[in-house]
């Protein structure tokens, strides 16, 4: 990317935020009340009066809409309540009734839980201390819109965030991003987890979060992922070798004994959580995969599916019934794609 830099652009840059909701030219840091009035008292306009929004349980807040044509290339966000699942995130392109991205806000930033760790990837960024940054792109040819619902808290939200966009004209065979949530607690015993389905139209796949809390002892990533492209009905086109081998680690992330994080461009086991607090139930392993060299195309629909598997004390496979969250990330030619409503708070909640 470095040496596109150089090169003469028609594109304009513009960000949406609390300080310009529309991201119109000049209209940036114009506010004379705010959210931050008080802090700015006696500074005047100019400094920093309304750099959050606050958020009341159980409203919805529309943190952008824009017209025109252009892509997102950037969003950051962060709150002041570890609201996690609290938070939903909707995407709305071209004036679709039904969202494109429908998820837990904490979840599609890979970010189940906000027990803090550093996550460097190409694709998503979790940084010191609820930094959450992503970076797919996102086309749109007349519109956009992003809104926030806020359900299950009990005090107001201050959300921090910015949406930087390119103002341009884009190509006639640029996709719709999507953004898939699940969850399934606990999984039935023999059956396979779905992180995709529903999706029909013209696209490719191109990543995977997952939040696996473990309800057994042992190893728990023995399970095979199955991609089934335009047709596949009982077998795959696509059949991985285990959990831990899709996520491009090997043998259990077992180093010396230990779980091993690690966070890298394309994958990573970034968030093994602790077991040895008090009153925590489980432990739970946050892991992304991001298929930015090798997207999974598809020209007509496409369903993915992993095992959850374990072992017994006899060296024989065992199914497992664990509490397993996803969130997959996909391009379509239709805004529409693989829609899936989100369940209520009761169900959402994990702590």
């Amino acid at each position: 990317m470095l040496n596109n830099l150089a090169l003469k652009k028609d594109i304009k840059s513009f960000s949406i935020s609390p300080e310009n909701f529309t991201g119109e030219k000049g209209e940036g840091g114009k506010a004379i009340q705010g959210s931050a009035s008080a802090a700015a008292e006696g500074l005047g306009q100019g400094w920093k009066v309304n750099p959050y929004i606050v958020m009341q349980p159980n409203t919805t807040a529309v943190l952008a809409d824009v017209k025109g044509q252009g892509v997102i290339k950037h969003i950051w966000l962060t709150d002041n309540a570890a609201a996690g699942r609290m938070l939903l995130l909707r995407i709305y392109f071209d004036g679709c009734d039904v969202p494109s991205v429908c998820a837990p806000l904490s979840d599609f930033f890979a970010n189940a839980t906000y027990e803090y760790r550093q996550m460097s990837s190409l694709a998503m960024c979790v940084n010191p201390k609820r930094g959450l940054n992503c970076y797919f792109e996102m086309p749109y040819f007349k519109s956009f819109r992003v809104e926030v619902e806020y359900v299950g808290g009990l005090k107001p939200c201050n959300i921090y965030y910015q949406i930087d966009c390119e103002e341009k004209a884009i190509d006639p065979n640029s996709l719709y991003f999507h953004a898939q949530f699940r969850r399934v607690n606990p999984l039935p015993y023999k059956e396979n987890y779905t992180i995709l389905d529903g999706v029909k139209g013209c696209g490719q796949f191109v990543g995977t979060y997952m939040h696996w809390g473990v309800k057994n002892d042992g190893w728990w990533g023995e399970g095979e992922i199955k991609f089934f492209i335009d047709g596949d009905q009982e077998f795959p086109t696509i059949c991985g070798t285990g959990t831990e081998d899709y996520f491009c680690g090997a043998y259990n992330f077992d180093v010396n004994g230990q779980y091993t994080e690690f966070t890298t461009p394309y994958t990573g086991l970034y968030k093994v959580g602790t077991t040895d607090q008090i009153y925590r139930a489980q432990r739970y392993f946050d892991m992304y995969r991001w298929h930015i060299n090798d997207p999974i195309y598809f020209k007509e629909d496409l369903r993915v599916t992993i095992q959850a598997l374990g072992w017994r004390f006899d060296r024989r496979y065992r199914p497992l019934q664990d509490d397993i969250s996803s969130v997959a990330y996909f391009y379509s030619d239709t805004p529409d794609a693989g829609y899936l409503p989100l369940p209520d708070w009761d169900f959402l909640e994990l702590s």
